[in-house]
């Protein structure tokens, strides 16, 4: 059995699901002296409606732990995640990506929790960078499903799946056709199917007089049992029919509803008692006359090996099911110790067999003695000896290939760097030898013909354009000057509540007084810190003095947020742009100066900011 060894488990489930393998696996390499991190599914479909109540717990979860990572018990700990839910975005990956290797780096490193073993049932892009993120001693890849046909958007992860598969160390895999499957890709791929946590059932068959569970105390024998998720792989219609037979069976559910079963709700014999504990399915399986594994026969169930079918043996049961592959397999090592039925009148058929001769101490104790050759403890330790194998292996073959593997990295790093040069300068190319800067400029930038208006109001610059305190205000300044004395207003506003040594409108006020404008002919306004409060601002100065039009002047790149935020926040003010024609700070649009990628930047990200927070 695998021992005191760090295990990082990527899982296609929550912690707080239907308990399965992924739980009876992790919690075995646990109690058996390995620390295990157990990371909560992260997804292989964006989320819909029906799943907020998982999103719900999640969320609760996450705020149970640190940094969504809780202690569930000894050396086991469960990560939470939150993601953002868009398994097959580029950009929602890479984000994903950072977000939980930022969590994962900080809690490894705390917990001295050093080249784990990788166990993964995920084989999405994300768990692909995360495995490449992580130094580690194997990768291990238990596939448990088809994904490519659980679902329509499932099939996107069969790219990543592959490159998962080639690149494991060990591939294990619960179905026949998943080993066809895998073994195209990887000559490293080994059958284990779920096993059954016999201890549990068999303490309940040795009981003597087990107690039987409340909720089945009321309903008549003989009982149909199932047990697990009660899920669209179920042929329900193939239910009806065999409860509307035999009136005199009770059908019995156990697990939680994960599909619409209301055809079933007018058939008195169908019983659905929801999600049970673990350690209470074997009392329930007890008071079973016979265990059905109903299931519908699809390409997803043709890769389907039934948990449940060694749970219903473990208590001797007598099992039915449809006629599905694995199930047929099982059979061909067990001796057909299954009914398997091909149609309705056979499953009918062979329920009426099983009821009437469940079987006697012989049949009985086969049964039980073939649920005991698939148990969780030997397949764990089969999947134990192959994993410390690979670890050996895997540590041979670094020690040998130790000079070869320091070339490869000095070529990574040296490529690395060569690109990184090679896009430093191509940027500084475009950015400084080329138009593309004046060309996203040019949006920016809206100019009006000047008009007569009631007033010029000036919008100072504070540090938007220059990055630094007290330029630009000059220019805007001394346009708004020009304007007056060619008679197209009156009166001025300047605007800025930013304060240096002085006020800065002061300032522009001293500038224009000393220019010969007379001070009886200016307003201020002397609160505003940013674009939105300017506009605000200035509108109630001019509404105080009855004025309806202005000359609005700033720098060529405000333009465009101005008339943004006016058009929002001030649209009966007839509002003329006219920035600074001849601007230090936009440019002749032939030589490109740091300060004109600063003033561009700072502009787009300023309307980006004020769409964000709905100023405009």
């Amino acid at each position: 059995m695998l021992k005191n060894e760090n295990v990082i488990c990527i899982s296609s489930i929550d912690w707080d699901f239907i308990w399965q393998g992924h739980q009876e696996i992790m919690s075995t390499f646990a109690a058996t002296g390995n620390r295990v991190l157990f990371i909560e599914n992260t997804g292989v479909r964006m989320p819909t409606l029906r799943d907020f109540p998982r999103l719900k717990k999640r969320i609760a979860n996450w705020f149970r732990g640190i940094g969504g990572i809780r202690k569930e018990r000894e050396n086991l700990y469960v990560f939470s995640p939150l993601v953002v839910p868009f398994p097959y975005s580029h950009i929602a990956r890479w984000i994903n990506r950072h977000l939980l290797m930022y969590v994962l780096n900080r809690w490894m490193k705390a917990m001295d929790f050093n080249n784990p073993v990788i166990w993964t049932f995920l084989p999405t892009g994300l768990t692909l960078d995360l495995i490449n993120d992580i130094s580690k001693k194997a990768t291990i890849y238990y596939c448990i499903d088809n994904f490519s046909v659980s679902s329509s958007l499932a099939n996107k992860v069969r790219a990543t799946e592959k490159k998962l598969i080639k690149q494991a160390d060990l591939v294990f895999v619960t179905a026949n056709e998943l080993y066809k499957y895998c073994s195209q890709y990887s000559s490293k791929v080994y059958i284990f199917p779920f096993g059954v946590n016999i201890e549990n059932f068999e303490r309940v068959r040795s009981d003597a007089g087990p107690m039987i569970p409340d909720d089945l105390k009321a309903i008549k024998r003989p009982i149909i049992g199932y047990i697990g998720g009660v899920h669209k792989w179920i042929d329900l219609d193939l239910i009806k029919d065999l409860a509307q037979r035999h009136h005199e069976y009770s059908f019995v559910f156990i697990g939680p509803l994960q599909t619409d079963v209301s055809g079933l709700s007018d058939i008195k014999n169908i019983h659905f008692l929801g999600p049970k504990a673990h350690t209470q399915l074997p009392e329930y399986v007890n008071y079973f006359n016979v265990g059905i594994i109903p299931y519908l026969l699809t390409d997803y169930t043709r890769n389907v090996y039934p948990t449940k079918l060694n749970e219903y043996l473990a208590l001797g049961k007598p099992v039915v099911s449809t006629n599905l592959l694995e199930v047929n397999t099982f059979n061909e090592r067990h001796g057909n110790i299954v009914a398997v039925a091909k149609d309705t009148k056979g499953f009918a058929d062979a329920l009426e067999k099983a009821v009437s001769s469940e079987g006697g101490a012989n049949i009985l104790n086969k049964r039980v003695q073939i649920a005991r050759e698939n148990t969780w403890k030997n397949r764990i330790e089969q999947m134990s000896a192959l994993i410390e194998a690979a670890i050996k292996t895997r540590q041979h073959d670094r020690d040998l290939m130790w000079k070869e593997n320091l070339v490869k990295f000095y070529r990574m790093t040296r490529k690395r760097l060569i690109r990184l040069v090679v896009g430093v300068l191509l940027v500084y190319f475009v950015l400084f030898h080329t138009p593309f800067l004046w060309f996203m400029a040019k949006p920016l930038k809206i100019t009006e013909t000047p008009k007569p208006a009631d007033v010029i109001v000036v919008f100072a610059g504070g540090v938007g354009e220059s990055g630094k305190a007290g330029q630009g205000y000059e220019e805007r300044v001394m346009y708004a000057i020009d304007l007056y004395n060619r008679g197209f207003a009156d009166k001025i506003i300047f605007s800025s509540g930013f304060t240096y040594a002085i006020k800065e409108a002061e300032v522009m006020k001293a500038i224009a007084v000393s220019l010969d404008i007379p001070e009886r002919n200016i307003k201020l306004e002397k609160n505003a810190s940013n674009t939105l409060q300017n506009v605000v601002f200035t509108k109630r100065v001019m509404e105080t003095n009855d004025w309806d039009s202005a000359l609005v002047v700033s720098s060529p790149y405000h333009m465009r947020r101005l008339k943004l935020v006016y058009r929002k926040n001030a649209p009966e003010i007839e509002a003329t742009l006219t920035p600074v024609p001849n601007s230090l700070f936009y440019g002749d649009e032939e030589e490109v100066a740091l300060r004109h990628i600063r003033a561009i930047v700072h502009e787009y990200l300023g309307i980006i900011y004020y769409w964000w927070k709905g100023y405009i």
